[in-house]
């Protein structure tokens, strides 16, 4: 059962990752950005196109798997990351990916999120956050801000919303990060930077769903706004940021700030400094959301190396066998712990 590597040279390209349904999103929909840029990711990695397998669950972001060219499975409401352990257990050579959304992986696939994330299986996560439910007309999700208007909260939502980085940092994930849909550089290099982490890696990808939520992150996406809104998380960097890289964040004590860096009290090397190896310092980044003043960090908050689950499995039958033997199935179905009812 031990993790293989199945690479060779690639001479994959675009085209050979895109199937041959029609995209079926809204016109305008933030997926597909999502979807150009894994396809445009996946040929540099070496794979070859059968070891690749895409997985997902309900909701607009499930249809991935339909649009990549690659082995997948459409299964049930939330239960993509159940599906996806099964099948790297099963086959741990195999490249597992995930796509879901803040609904499906949130609410009702939360729990099984957590502890997919939790055992550090080396799959990997794209969770579509658009702060809606799409598919089912726009309803709040879990993600949803206080106070959103929607059409099952038309007073406003009262709900305080899931973090979805905070969440996979309290559940332990080993690489967690966050991106956005209008962002094509940066997402092509979280998408990487997740597939060369050995281990349970989660990104966040902000989605615009311009028929029920439109605009909902464009203070982080467009130009007019994002240099002074948005603060790149670089490992072993200064945190700066501003249209003319002209503010940064410092830590008082352990409360984030943001201070000018052209008035003479402050430069450069009073900064954070950003350590994605520190899991401390990743949660006090990932509830920056909760300071409107604040930048919102896009980047990797962690990237930690732990054993994964497959790789300790491996290894406990392994034991098991040199302990024991090979086992005997008939023998252990018809022994002592059997009896017969008459």
């Amino acid at each position: 059962m031990s993790e293989t590597s199945e690479k060779q040279p690639t001479t994959s390209t675009v085209k050979d990752f895109q199937s041959d349904q029609d995209v079926r999103w809204c016109p305008g929909c933030g997926d597909y950005s999502i979807l150009a840029q894994v396809q445009r990711v996946f040929p540099e990695f070496g794979h070859k196109r059968e070891n690749y397998v895409a997985i997902s669950g309900i909701g607009c972001s499930s249809r991935f798997p339909y649009y990549m060219d690659v082995f997948g499975i459409h299964g049930i409401h939330g239960r993509a990351p159940a599906i996806a352990t099964g099948v790297k257990l099963v086959n741990p050579s195999l490249d597992v990916w995930v796509a879901t959304g803040d609904g499906d992986g949130l609410s009702i696939g939360g729990n099984h999120m957590i502890h997919m994330l939790r055992r550090n299986l080396n799959i990997k996560v794209l969770l579509f956050n658009n702060q809606i439910y799409g598919l089912t007309k726009g309803q709040f999700s879990p993600t949803s801000v206080m106070g959103q208007i929607t059409k099952s909260t038309p007073m406003g939502v009262i709900d305080s919303p899931f973090i979805p980085v905070s969440l996979a940092l309290g559940a332990q994930a080993t690489f967690v990060a966050r991106t956005m849909d209008r962002d094509p550089k940066h997402l092509q290099e979280m998408v990487r930077r997740a597939e060369h982490h050995h281990g349970a890696a989660f990104v966040e990808i902000y989605q615009n769903c311009n028929v029920f939520n439109d605009g909902a992150f464009f203070k982080f996406t467009e130009k007019g706004t994002k240099d002074d809104n948005v603060v790149y998380l670089e490992h072993g960097k200064p945190m700066v940021f501003g249209k003319e890289k002209d503010k940064g964040i410092r830590l008082e004590g352990f409360t984030p700030t943001a201070v000018s860096l052209t008035e003479g009290k402050y430069s450069a090397s009073d900064l954070l400094v950003h350590n994605e190896n520190d899991s401390t310092l990743a949660f006090i980044l990932a509830n920056m959301i909760h300071n409107p003043d604040l930048p919102r960090p896009m980047g990797v908050f962690l990237s930690i190396d732990n054993p994964t689950y497959e790789d300790l499995l491996d290894s406990q039958i392994a034991r098991a066998r040199s302990k024991k033997g090979e086992g005997d199935l008939q023998k252990l179905l018809n022994g002592e712990e059997t009896w017969v009812i008459s």
